[in-house]
């Protein structure tokens, strides 16, 4: 589960990453919770994020997997989305969540799948699908981000402020 994911970025936000010293694809994950939760992005882009979270070790009493473990893979899932269309002069920062639980999982693989639904000047609105091995919908999310303006120097990378 701890292990380096990779994801592919398109080229042109890796250029503009790396203008200002920051090696996206090394710096990108999904946090320290989404390692321990299993979240695997295997695309992304301002158009679609694709991740993977494994059932198994996000379960809840009865055996099911957590609604709030599909709540994390949708907000990393928007959240990626959001930030690259935001671009790097910019952070995207949460401010709404919305999740709807139809069916229980009990293993295997979830996926998850953001496409925008707004991506404006100040706020960027995704629609995140979580589906299981046979397709089926386990889980439809809805995430806005504000979009707020950061300084280079903010941004993560060598000899920013962090």
């Amino acid at each position: 589960m701890g292990e380096q994911q990779h994801v592919t970025f398109p080229q042109e936000v890796i250029d503009e990453y790396a203008a200002l010293g920051v090696d996206l694809p090394a710096l990108f994950s999904a946090g320290h919770l989404g390692t321990r939760m299993g979240v695997e992005i295997l695309e992304a882009s301002a158009e679609r994020v694709v991740g993977t979270m494994p059932v198994e070790g996000n379960t809840q009493p009865y055996g099911l997997l957590h609604g709030g473990a599909s709540a994390v893979l949708a907000e990393t899932l928007g959240s990626v989305g959001s930030m690259l269309h935001a671009g790097s002069s910019k952070i995207a920062v949460g401010v709404d969540l919305n999740c709807t639980h139809h069916r229980g999982v009990r293993s295997g693989l979830v996926t998850g799948v953001a496409t925008p639904l707004h991506r404006g000047r100040s706020t960027a609105t995704y629609e995140i699908v979580i589906s299981d091995e046979a397709g089926r919908r386990v889980c439809s999310a809805r995430l806005t981000c504000l979009l707020r303006d950061v300084a280079a120097s903010q941004l993560p990378g060598p000899g920013a402020n962090g």
